[in-house]
């Protein structure tokens, strides 16, 4: 196909039937844009290096159609390429001799801006900070490709050690505390895994040299509060709503988090218009894990029907039109008050599927609830469940001790009767 590339000309393109499309410029020859299945548009150009067509054609990519790729901009990097060509350079050796030489450091740039779609803003930002933190201070000036599972290690071991520690500037005001420590060293070398799989699939780096390398045992996400330590977190909660330290907003979101196992973005950001009364439900039409429907129980669904409806926040802001922000700060005091040092505001989560553990509610059940998009993730909750051989055992025991007793109301039901 012949035509202007124009944005209107790119966006209607499609394949036919499945099959490869490209069209070719009208007005700059060997510039083209090219649709394959699935949809994904990409700027090219064809090219040989010499006249003639004893000379072999190749196609080179420019890049994908969208940001920084446009119609106009691929069009001027299309025009620079070809007269490179001209003068007898050839980009697709040049990209070749590029890759070969890229640092980890340039890798993780381009991770960032090409690899990425997919994450949420939230998870960019903590891979942001991993990269600049952790793994362009001890990696970024080695060359990618020379990159070996020693190197690995060596890097996992050094950030567990803290030696990538240090104190940052993040705002004005704010500083981070950077300590590094196994936790840290483990979940930013499975994001380096990451990295180097884009590496793979961009031709950069034939291995991935995380492949094989034994990480620390993460446990970030094993804390869950006992039924005294909720007991006592309610009682604290209570009493500084009554004195004035906590408002009724901040105390419901604080309850909401516990009974409904809501992540705290999902909470704050809720909309009335999310909330199904009727059936007990919040539908959020966005999550870390995209759009799901959270079923919710008659406490939680009692609290949100007493609050104020001030905007289309469930939990608007003190002052501005946005949702509330400063929950982490108030929680430093509730669990000071309630005795619960160390306790983040995201382990009421996982309390609240302990407690569903605890009390004999599936894997899959308790997943669903969280929103989990893949079971693994629930699994961590499964030696708090009762063991159910134990539960058969204590049963089985207990009815022979009453019937020991003289209980003659005791019996003994055998296995295959029970649930009839």
């Amino acid at each position: 196909m012949l035509g202007k590339i124009t944005k209107r000309e790119v966006d209607a393109l499609s394949t036919n039937g499945g099959k490869e499309q490209i069209l070719w410029d009208s007005t700059l020859k060997g510039f083209g844009v090219r649709v394959r299945e699935g949809g994904i548009k990409t700027y090219i150009i064809k090219y040989r290096m010499g006249n003639g067509r004893s000379f072999p054609a190749y196609k080179f990519t420019i890049g994908k159609h969208g940001s920084p790729w446009t119609p106009d901009s691929a069009r001027r990097e299309a025009e620079r390429l070809l007269a490179l060509i001209n003068q007898g350079t050839d980009p697709a050796k040049e990209r070749n001799t590029e890759k070969q030489s890229m640092t980890v450091a340039a890798l993780c740039e381009l991770y960032v801006a090409e690899g990425c779609a997919h994450k949420k803003p939230s998870t960019l930002v903590s891979d942001r900070g991993r990269i600049s933190r952790h793994i362009i201070p001890l990696l970024g000036q080695r060359r990618a490709k020379d990159i070996t599972r020693t190197d690995v290690q060596k890097f996992l071991r050094d950030v567990a050690e803290g030696k990538t520690a240090c104190t940052e500037r993040t705002k004005p005001r704010g500083l981070a505390h950077v300590k590094g420590g196994k936790g840290t060293a483990t979940r930013t070398t499975g994001m380096l895994g990451g990295i180097f799989t884009f590496a793979i699939e961009r031709g950069i780096c034939e291995t991935n040299p995380v492949h094989g390398v034994k990480r620390y045992k993460d446990n970030k996400n094993e804390r869950f509060l006992s039924t005294t330590e909720v007991a006592a977190l309610g009682e604290a909660i209570t009493v500084m709503e009554k004195e004035g330290d906590l408002t009724i907003l901040q105390a419901t979101a604080i309850r909401l988090l516990l009974f409904t196992g809501c992540r705290k973005s999902e909470i704050l950001t809720l909309k009335w218009p999310y909330i199904d009364f009727e059936r007990g439900y919040i539908r959020l039409p966005d999550s870390k894990t995209g759009q799901k429907a959270v079923a919710i129980g008659a406490p939680a669904l009692e609290l949100l029907s007493k609050l104020p409806r001030l905007s289309e926040w469930v939990f608007p802001a003190a002052s501005g039109t946005g949702h509330m922000v400063g929950l982490p700060r108030k929680w430093l005091a509730v669990r000071q008050r309630a005795g619960l040092e160390g306790v983040r505001l995201h382990d009421l989560r996982h309390s609240f599927a302990s407690f569903g553990a605890a009390a004999g509610d599936s894997l899959l059940v308790i997943g669903k609830l969280l929103g989990h998009a893949d079971s693994k993730t629930t699994s961590r909750y499964a030696h708090l469940a009762d063991d159910p051989l134990q539960s058969a055992a204590n049963r089985i025991a207990g009815s022979i001790a009453a019937a020991m007793q003289g209980n003659k109301g005791a019996e003994v039901i055998p296995l295959h009767r029970r649930g009839s």
